[in-house]
């Protein structure tokens, strides 16, 4: 590949770099010798040449290490994936550290308290070299000095409305690209700004969405209740929006999870076979798809919901059987063959059949597998939050596999039975999907890799598993909850204290007592060090801030219509992350009566970074709107309403001084935000 001939000492240099490269110190070379900056920014050579290469020497090498390093990371960081965490030099007394996901990155800023005086804020700088664009970033808040009474249609940059905090996020970088961001410390007044501190540059790669390695994760927007959609759509529904709109608004709602599901089922070859496994199967252009595989040789075999559970209320409204009624039209008007339905699942008629996977088979081989929480359903792809992931594992594919084929004997009890026959028929069910496999039952026994999890099981070790490790975290715990907080989790996370891991809950409602409730409330808070955000969108217009919807209101979801993920990260930015993810809810009834699926992962740092930074998204979108919900219920008379008015107000307009600074105290939860960055293991001075 070199032209190295004649040249011995240029020719050691290379070889030294080869050997090194390809040695087992590979993350350790990459550090302190630079050749992950050259491969990073292998197009502009910004790398200095070493004085004893020639000039067609080193560009000869440095493709050569573009080739070898593209290889060697992916085995370092996981196979289809790059180092993910990133911090800058320090500067000015200021430091940047960084985690990118796929389209999300998000940063903290480590600072000395000694240097931070007069400080108004950052303006934020992204350069792109791929698109040859060099902007600040937008901004939201303003002065009022500036901006008295700024309305909805004002856009700002950071530029002259700079970020008052030590923690950002950018939810609109693209995947697969490296990005340069400068973080500009701004002092002086509002009208005056002094410019004149460094800039602190961070140079960031965030994760390619379609890859061929071992995890390819798919989060859909999730937030049809955002100034974004508000101002995009004019808060419309999909249908109600005319083309080419209509078309826009679901692939911004979807953000390729519907794509990611496509692509899925067109990787089957004619001689390949689908199996697949659904609750909700009333996605018409995922049945099409199914159907033409079937047309080009691809064997297609569907397990799919079709309980019997229909009622008539007090009022007289007849509820039909959901989503057995929804899934028969769905493969009715797909036109799939009978063939194609292995089994109507009709037994254990008071649970539900909750799985969202499918599983390749190449050749007969089990392969891939397609699971997470989302239903095929229009809501679970363009509403409520959901998740895809797309596993290439062999070994778990073949576990998929044969948990599909017990489904597919539609095992449990009829409901035709007296109790000890249904108490026996479920017993044998459970043990049946027991047998699968041997599942952990002490999150400190999860082996490294993927461990799936099947459900009906006997027994509650399991979830009280899932408890402790989010519970037991070292420093950061993380879960999304679309049924509310278990006593499980609950009896655990209450006995901490300010000290404990920082605990993250993202909701679909309000933790709140319950009229009627047998049991006193447990309320969790920031004496726990717990802090939980709920589904809730800005009712009314107030300044910038437009009213936004929801998906219920979009007619996109009825029941759950904001988190509907299901997912729980145990010290997501350490050296040995755990993501569980999957169907099931962390409940009882997902785990003893269901059919479900979760996956165990472990040590896999590329995995936990794109979980984190979407669930750093989505639960620091709600977060803000659950505070300003709560401001606003507590805003009744008097004081209250004082206090309501000054939040409100806190939320719309930049501090004029360095006063915003005094919210940084130590045990805030905003210096805890911070330390999640500067203390996360792995990072990458860029």
């Amino acid at each position: 590949m070199l032209q190295i001939a004649g040249k011995p000492a240029e020719a050691r240099i290379i070889l030294e770099y080869h050997s090194q490269l390809t040695s087992g110190v590979t993350r350790r070379f990459f550090r302190s010798n630079g050749a992950f900056r050259w491969w990073r920014q292998r197009a502009a050579y910004e790398c200095p040449q070493p004085s004893a290469l020639s000039t067609e020497a080193f560009r000869g090498m440095t493709s050569y290490i573009v080739l070898l390093a593209q290889v060697v990371v992916c085995e370092v960081v996981n196979i289809g994936g790059m180092i993910m965490r990133f911090k800058s030099k320090k500067v000015g007394g200021f430091q940047v550290f960084a985690v990118s996901g796929t389209n999300t990155v998000s940063f903290g800023i480590d600072f000395d308290r000694s240097t931070v005086d007069g400080l108004l804020g950052f303006a934020i700088e992204r350069e792109d070299t791929v698109e040859n664009e060099r902007y600040f970033m937008y901004g939201f808040k303003v002065f009022e000095s500036i901006y008295p009474n700024p309305d909805k249609d004002l856009q700002v940059s950071t530029f002259s409305q700079p970020v008052q905090s030590f923690v950002w996020d950018d939810f609109t970088a693209k995947d697969g690209r490296t990005y340069t961001y400068y973080f500009h410390p701004l002092k002086g007044t509002p009208k005056n700004l002094d410019r004149s501190a460094k800039a602190i540059p961070i140079t960031v790669t965030t994760e390619k969405l379609f890859t061929n390695g071992t995890h390819d994760i798919f989060f859909n927007r999730g937030v049809a209740s955002s100034q974004a959609y508000a101002r995009k759509f004019k808060n419309k529904a999909p249908d109600a929006l005319t083309e080419p709109d209509r078309t826009r608004a679901l692939e911004w709602l979807s953000r390729s999870l519907d794509e990611a599901i496509l692509a899925f089922i067109d990787n089957a070859e004619a001689g390949d076979t689908l199996l697949g496994a659904f609750y909700e199967f009333r996605y018409l252009p995922v049945a099409e798809r199914l159907k033409a595989a079937i047309d080009r040789g691809v064997s297609v075999k569907l397990v799919i919901d079709a309980k019997k559970n229909g009622y008539t209320d007090k009022k007289g409204k007849v509820h039909p059987d959901f989503p057995r009624e929804d899934n028969l039209n769905t493969v009715k008007d797909a036109r799939l063959p009978e063939s194609a339905i292995e089994c109507w699942r009709e037994h254990n008629p008071d649970a539900i059949a909750h799985n969202k996977f499918m599983v390749l088979l190449k050749g007969g081989a089990p392969a891939e597998v397609w699971t997470g929480s989302t239903n095929l359903s229009a809501g679970g792809i363009h509403g409520q939050t959901n998740v895809g992931h797309w596993l290439r594992d062999p070994a778990t594919a073949d576990h998929f596999k044969a948990y599909w084929q017990l489904l597919a004997t539609d095992p449990g009890k009829t409901g035709d039975e007296d109790a000890a026959g249904a108490r026996k028929l479920m017993a044998a069910c459970r043990k049946s999907v027991g047998n699968l496999l041997a599942t952990p039952t002490d999150w400190k026994a999860i082996p490294s890799g993927t461990t799936p999890v099947f459900s009906p099981r006997a027994g509650g070790e399991v979830l009280s598993m899932y408890a402790a490790a989010l519970d037991e975290s070292s420093t950061l715990g993380c879960i999304t909850l679309a049924f509310g907080i278990s006593a499980l989790f609950k009896d655990k996370l209450v006995l901490n204290d300010g000290k404990g891991p920082l605990t993250f809950l993202m909701l679909e409602k309000k933790d709140e007592a319950r009229k009627g409730a047998r049991t006193p409330f447990v309320r969790l808070g920031a004496h726990n060090n717990v802090y939980a955000a709920w589904g809730s969108y800005i009712e009314d217009p107030l300044y910038r801030w437009t009213r936004e919807s929801n998906a219920r209101a979009l007619g996109l979801n009825l029941h759950v219509s904001y988190i509907h993920s299901k997912f729980l990260l145990h010290d997501p930015l350490g050296a040995d992350p755990i993501v569980v993810t999957g169907s099931a809810n962390f409940s009882t009834a997902s785990t003893n009566d269901n059919d479900e699926n979760m996956l165990l992962i472990r040590g896999e740092r590329r995995v936990a970074d794109i979980y984190f930074t979407e669930f750093n998204r989505l639960f620091f979108h709600y977060y803000f709107r659950s505070v300003h919900e709560e401001a606003h219920d507590r805003a009744e008379a008097g004081t209250a309403a004082a206090n309501a008015a000054a939040d409100q107000k806190a939320s719309l307009f930049l501090d004029e001084t360095d006063g915003w600074l005094t919210k940084y105290k130590p045990g805030s939860l905003r210096t805890k935000r911070v330390a999640m960055f500067t203390k996360m293991e792995g990072t990458v001075t860029s």
